[in-house]
């Protein structure tokens, strides 16, 4: 009997080793990747470190710029993001990234050090086609954490990313230097209000070397939103002092409201739109908008509910297959 429940007992202290292993190899990630739409789209949950505070200490190094990509062309430069927060018990921020055709990853991460959070991801600049790829190509995809171009996290924080034609950050060299994608990473890790995310992004110097000059919206669960830009080297702030916010692709710092309608017809017809509903839209009704404002260029569309953690996603112009996920939410 003693023998058997050594062995017993030894089993379970080998199980439970494993399970640590298990928990903190790749290979937990790897095999949650699965493909959801033939677009394609596909889906992974990346658990443990990816090691994003220790980047944090020292940022983009100069000699480890990754390419964004060619530089988009007029009819692809069409990005549109707006927040709305009319709707009771819901907050949504809407999202159309478009680009060139181009494989895309939704990400869950769930870091030791932050937020749980959920991202869309390019992966082309991984060095992903649209083929399925391989077993070992797969490992690339531990880098996805640094590549997200919108994304929600369990706190209620959502963010989007828009190319603009020009954009002139600070240079202060007492402050760390980081990349325009990784600056995303940052507000969905660690920032659970705008005013946290406004507050982290005032403690780095932001480099476009990567990528186009952008600005951001950001968004949160409690209904505060701001677009965020950078004019002659300083971090330029627009808060919405309405239940919603739209910006698209030219700066906004500037321009009062009747003055930005005239400068893209997206931005006026998500504007409009949103004033006329006073910013009450389902996440149905929010996914029907970005279909309104779609390019032949648009890649996905996606809808984050900030307070439910819901998440919906079409691809390429497929408003009819709309891919819907879930965010677990914390609740302070």
């Amino acid at each position: 009997m003693k023998r058997s429940i050594a062995i017993a007992a030894g089993i379970v202290v080998v199980l439970a080793v494993a399970l640590t292993v298990l928990d903190r190899s790749p290979l937990r990630s790897l095999l949650t990747f699965r493909q959801v739409d033939d677009y394609p789209l596909y889906v992974m949950h990346l658990y443990g470190d990816y090691h994003f505070d220790n980047w944090l200490e020292t940022g983009t190094q100069a000699d480890a710029a990754v390419p964004f990509g060619p530089r988009p062309t007029a009819e692809r430069w069409a990005c549109t993001c707006f927040s709305a927060f009319g709707q009771p018990g819901q907050s949504i921020l809407g999202r159309n990234f478009d680009w060139y055709t181009h494989p895309t990853l939704l990400l869950f991460t769930h870091p030791r050090h932050g937020y749980d959070s959920v991202s869309m991801v390019d992966i082309s600049y991984l060095g992903f086609d649209t083929d399925e790829p391989s077993w070992s190509d797969r490992l690339r995809l531990l880098d996805a954490p640094y590549w997200p171009f919108d994304g929600l996290n369990e706190r209620g924080l959502a963010v989007g990313m828009m190319a603009v034609p020009s954009a002139q950050a600070g240079n202060d060299s007492g402050k760390v230097t980081i990349d325009s994608l990784a600056a995303i990473r940052l507000l969905l890790d660690k920032a659970q209000s705008v005013d946290e995310a406004l507050s982290l992004l005032g403690k780095y110097n932001i480099d476009w070397a990567s990528g186009p000059p952008l600005h951001y919206l950001i968004a949160d669960a409690r209904g505060n939103s701001a677009v965020v830009e950078f004019v002659d080297g300083e971090m330029k702030v627009l808060r919405s002092e309405r239940p919603w916010q739209v910006a698209t692709n030219f700066v906004l710092s500037g321009y009062s409201p009747e003055r930005a309608r005239l400068q893209c017809d997206r931005y006026a017809t998500a504007y409009e739109t949103l004033e006329q509903a006073q910013g009450r839209l389902s996440q149905d009704e929010a996914m029907a908008l970005l279909a309104d404002v779609s390019q032949p260029s648009t890649i996905w569309s996606v809808v984050y509910d900030m307070k439910s953690g819901q998440i919906a996603v079409a691809m390429g112009h497929d408003y009819v297959q709309v891919h819907r996920f879930e965010l677990g939410m914390k609740k302070e």
